[in-house]
């Protein structure tokens, strides 16, 4: 696979790391191996899918790692292909459709050659296979019925046509049934995360405001503080001032009182 190849949807001018390619390569080769059917004891998807994470968590502790869109569209597949392995680890094909209908396949194709992201095909793959178990296993448990045969008459056992329709049909409405409540219960789980999108947002946005408005208020209680501090030296000069000048007049009184009393003396004696 070639670097451009690899890199799949990132822009050419953008060089990735060796680490990323190595990534890219074996996230392919695990999406091919889900694609294919595998033996139960298959073993090395898993180990891959584990050799995976261990990648992604290097590639996000690198100091040159992709953008954060490359980087969420790689946890988002390597944790899609970590859900199918353990859906397919459940016992029953109704658990095993309920945990798939949870898993959520990567958006962009991981190569330049995918139209449709492997994941996302892989997805729909699983879910029809799963509702085919599932419809096997409620036509065996409605053909182990003992209403749907016939009794042995003349020696020859057999299904009666009226009997399988109706069987076919009430395991179509079951099926339908099933299909809704899960559509239900997925609508209700993102109606439950948009409104708590949108109640984080509410309160974001509240306290957005109020740092603002405690921003404010320190800001103005700043700008208070020094228009203080300035009034107050002024006051503290002005009332410097004011006693210097009271100072020196009081001086030049009592010297005028001082240079009167003297004359005064002086000239009493000869008016005698």
């Amino acid at each position: 696979m070639a670097p451009a190849e690899g890199a799949g949807y990132r822009p050419v001018a953008m060089a990735a790391s060796r680490l990323e390619l190595n990534l890219v390569r074996l996230l392919c080769r695990c999406e091919a191996m889900a694609a294919e059917k595998r033996d139960p004891d298959e073993w090395r998807l898993e180990k891959y899918v584990g050799a995976l994470e261990d990648m992604l968590q290097a590639l996000k502790a690198q100091a040159s790692k992709p953008a954060s869109e490359v980087i969420n569209d790689y946890s988002r597949k390597v944790d899609f292909l970590k859900g199918m392995l353990q859906a397919e680890k459940l016992t029953s094909s109704s658990e095993k459709a309920l945990a798939n209908q949870f898993l959520t396949p990567g958006r962009v194709p991981t190569t330049a050659r995918e139209r449709v992201p492997a994941t996302k095909t892989v997805h729909l793959q699983s879910r029809a296979r799963y509702t085919s178990e599932m419809r096997s296993e409620l036509l065996g448990m409605v053909g182990s019925l003992p209403c749907s045969w016939e009794p042995f008459e003349h020696g020859v056992a057999g299904p009666r046509p009226a009997d399988e329709k109706q069987s076919a049909a009430e395991l179509d409405l079951v099926l339908r049934r099933h299909q809704n409540l899960q559509e239900k219960l997925s609508e209700e789980m993102l109606d439950l995360a948009r409104s708590l999108r949108t109640n984080t947002l509410a309160a974001q946005s509240v306290i957005k405001k109020d740092n603002q408005t405690l921003s404010h208020s320190l800001k103005m209680a700043d700008q208070n503080l020094e228009k203080l501090k300035t009034e107050s030296e002024r006051l503290e000069q002005h009332t410097q001032k004011s006693v210097n000048w009271l100072l020196w007049a009081m001086l030049i009184v009592v010297c005028f009182i001082f240079i009167s009393m003297i004359l005064f003396i002086r000239i009493m004696p000869k008016l005698k």
